[in-house]
């Protein structure tokens, strides 16, 4: 691979782009460089790059997850009932994760055994989760968690002798292990061959549903997780916490350039799509802009994280097509 080509790979691309943010931000929005400020600004995506994780496997394979926001908020809303309830916090965590597991083997269920699309298959549980959210805690907010597990969820405790928050420190651990098994191991290879052609990985011996299953399990484990997080952060438990969340995930690992056919993109280019997105919601922020036009923001940039790669290939095909029709006889 050339050196021109690797620049122009569309994830390189996003971290160029990541870069220019910064500098542009640093140069014109005073306090945006500033540490206190990074450390808000990563850990406001904690929960997005902690979700982003499991999404980037499974948009590899070919597959999505919509529900993960509303496992989110069930979960969210499942730690306030049960806190409610004088359930113990230790309790609590377990509980949230098992549920955020079954609601996992749930689609990959419907998914794998059923025969479903995956993307029919979790708008629907996207539904069924916020709903019993709803069940669960109604439209009540908890809001009395202990001091003593909130505190690692907020910006303003940090790793020692850094400006990292603990969310985000976790992260950075949670995805270089990721990044090893997408990229250094036969089940990462597994993802990509089913992303690219399924029926030809299940003829090669490629344990297909197997695989699927388990990828939606841990996508709903990470999500149930990421409601903890969230609620913490947050201080609040609500049923609608994390309510258009699935977007900005979605749109993250796309930016990063995981194709959404499967059987393409870098675990660094998705997490260069997250902290993209981070970066400029929080310039966007500092600078007055509505949180309106910031979701708009975030849909231009799936459209353009979709549609630019199609484009560049297109072009390239023409281009490829066009060299060896001039060098034919």
């Amino acid at each position: 691979m050339t050196a021109l080509t690797t620049l122009l790979r569309w994830d390189s691309i996003v971290g160029v782009l990541l870069v220019s943010v910064f500098l542009v931000g640093t140069g014109t929005t005073e306090g945006f460089a500033d540490t206190a400020n990074l450390s808000a600004a990563f850990n406001d995506i904690a929960e997005v790059a902690l979700i982003a994780l499991p999404m980037t496997l499974l948009v590899v394979a070919g597959q999505v997850d919509l529900s993960v926001a509303s496992m989110l908020g069930l979960s969210s809303a499942l730690a306030g009932a049960l806190w409610n309830a004088g359930w113990a916090f230790e309790m609590i965590v377990p509980v949230c994760l098992l549920v955020g597991a079954l609601g996992g083997l749930l689609n990959g269920w419907l998914v794998t055994r059923v025969g479903l699309p995956s993307l029919a298959v979790t708008i629907g549980t996207l539904a069924l989760f916020r709903g019993l959210a709803s069940v669960v805690l109604g439209t009540e907010a908890v809001a009395d968690f202990p001091e003593s597990y909130a505190q690692w969820a907020t910006h303003t405790t940090t790793v020692p002798g850094t400006f990292v928050p603990y969310p985000v420190a976790l992260f950075v651990v949670l995805a270089a292990i990721t990044a090893v098994v997408l990229h250094c191991t036969g089940f990462g290879r597994s993802l990509f061959a089913i992303g690219a052609q399924e029926d030809a990985a299940y003829f090669v011996g490629i344990r297909v549903k197997r695989i699927k299953l388990v990828l939606f399990l841990v996508s709903g484990v990470f999500a149930s997780f990421a409601g903890i997080v969230y609620t913490l952060r947050y201080g609040s438990a609500r049923a609608d916490n994390g309510l258009g969340l699935e977007l900005v995930v979605i749109a993250s690992v796309l930016l990063g350039g995981i194709h959404f056919d499967g059987g393409k993109g870098t675990l660094g280019g998705a997490v260069a799509g997250v902290l993209l997105i981070g970066l400029l919601r929080n310039l966007l922020t500092l600078n007055d802009v509505s949180s309106e036009i910031q979701v708009v923001v975030t849909g231009l940039l799936l459209i353009a994280s979709v549609l630019t790669p199609r484009l560049v290939s297109v072009i390239s095909e023409r281009r490829h097509r066009r060299a060896a029709a001039a060098t034919a006889p």
